[in-house]
C-alpha cells in the first residue's frame, strides 16, 4: 500500500537526547544538524564521534557563533552530563534556538559501540 503525501521527517530535536535519538537522526541521512564536543582537544584527538567538530568549553560561545547560525539543531556532548549541561545552557543564552544535550556522552557513544573517529579539529 502507498500513503501519498507523506513525507519522512527526522526525529526530532530534544533538549535532552541519548545516543539512540542521535544515531537515528545521522542514520536519516542529511542530518542538518552539527554534532560539538566540548571537552579538551586532546581528549577529541584520542576518539570522538563520528562527524563531530572540536570546539573546548573555554572557546564554545565565541567560536559557535563565528561558525553556526542560531536556527542549526545542535547536539552538544561531553564526559559527563554536567559539563554537557553548562555547553548547552551556555549556546542558549548565546541565542542558539534548537540545542540539545547528549546523555551520558562520549562514553555512553562508546559503550554501545557507535562509530568514533580520531584527530579532525575545528578551526576556531
Amino acid at each position: 500500500m502507498r500513503l501519498f503525501g507523506f513525507i519522512p521527517t527526522p526525529p526530532p530535536l530534544r533538549p535532552k537526547s541519548n545516543v539512540y535519538d542521535l544515531k537515528a537522526r545521522l542514520d536519516w541521512g542529511e542530518p542538518a544538524l552539527t554534532i560539538i564536543d566540548v571537552r579538551d582537544r586532546s581528549e577529541f584527538s584520542t576518539a570522538h564521534i563520528q562527524g563531530a567538530v572540536s570546539i573546548p568549553a573555554f572557546e564554545l560561545v565565541g567560536a559557535a557563533l563565528a561558525h553556526l547560525e542560531l536556527e542549526r539543531d545542535l547536539y552538544v556532548y561531553g564526559d559527563t552530563d554536567e559539563e554537557t549541561a553548562i555547553a548547552a545552557s551556555q549556546l542558549r543564552s548565546a541565542g542558539f534556538l534548537n540545542v540539545s544535550e547528549l546523555r551520558g556522552g562520549m562514553p555512553a557513544w562508546k559503550a554501545v559501540g557507535f562509530p568514533i573517529e580520531t584527530a579532525t579539529l575545528f578551526a576556531a
